[in-house]
């Protein structure tokens, strides 16, 4: 059945979703446009409905990708109904509503041999946030770690920076005072960046179990951490700035920790 009208009282409860304590309350986040809908699909995410532009129709990627364990619901929908359930300025012709789960087991990450991990402490844009899962799954690694204080995952601009990449590997929330002493008592070890570093990235090992703790983007990581870990790493840099954001720090080690893996 077509929703034409925006005050529509499943809209209010899908435009909900644009704002956290929805999300934390209906346990559930959007995902918009057709790559991001058509890798939910593809992937193990519990989606409950697909609504798409009903002058447009379903589009050509998303046919043949009903998921065979659960039924989607697919939902004609005007365009004033997507526009008031999305995000971006200019919004794509198709949204989905996926359940949130678990985002991979901990215990499961730590039994991993030689597991390469990245750690955020604190950081709060949602385009790095986003931007490290994406790279963290280009570059191979086993799982990425939320701590308190980051970007929520659930964040339209974080899903967006993924650019579908949240559905490929673990991405876990918790507390780092908790979960980073587990990760060491299994043979973790724990690499952080600074400007203070005497060593390079390029001279330490990352092959084995290797853990990267990247900071907040002004203060660093957190003083509770700082004392975890194993060590720090300077980003040899031969232009004039002064430094790189979160993100691009944790791209240049997690395709470093690649290239020695490979």
């Amino acid at each position: 059945m077509e929703i034409i009208s925006p005050n529509n009282t499943r809209v209010k409860e899908w435009a909900q979703l644009l704002e956290k304590k929805h999300r934390t309350r209906q346990h559930k986040y959007i995902v918009e446009g057709i790559h991001l809908v058509q890798e939910a699909l593809r992937s193990n995410a519990v989606v409950e409905s697909v609504a798409y532009d009903l002058d447009k129709g379903i589009p050509a990627e998303l046919n043949g990708l009903d998921q065979a364990d659960q039924p989607v619901e697919w939902i004609p929908v005007s365009a004033a109904v997507i526009a008031k359930c999305t995000d971006t300025k200019t919004p794509q012709s198709v949204f989905a509503i996926v359940h949130k789960e678990e985002r991979g087991a901990f215990p499961a990450l730590l039994e991993q041999p030689a597991a390469l991990v990245i750690v955020l402490d604190g950081v709060q844009d949602p385009g790095n946030v986003g931007t490290i899962i994406r790279s963290a799954d280009a570059a191979g690694a086993a799982g990425v770690i939320l701590g308190h204080g980051c970007a929520d995952l659930y964040n339209p601009k974080t899903i967006r920076s993924t650019m579908g990449s949240l559905f490929h590997l673990p991405v876990i929330e918790g507390s780092l005072e908790e979960l980073l002493p587990q990760a060491k008592s299994k043979g973790a070890r724990l690499i952080s960046t600074s400007l203070d570093a005497s060593l390079s990235c390029y001279a330490v090992d990352l092959r084995v179990s290797t853990w990267l703790v990247i900071g907040n983007e002004g203060q660093g990581i957190s003083a509770a951490t700082a004392r975890m870990v194993d060590e720090s790493v300077f980003i040899p840099m031969q232009g004039q700035a002064e430094s790189l954001n979160a993100a691009m720090a944790s791209t240049v080690l997690l395709f470093e920790a690649m290239r020695q893996r490979s």
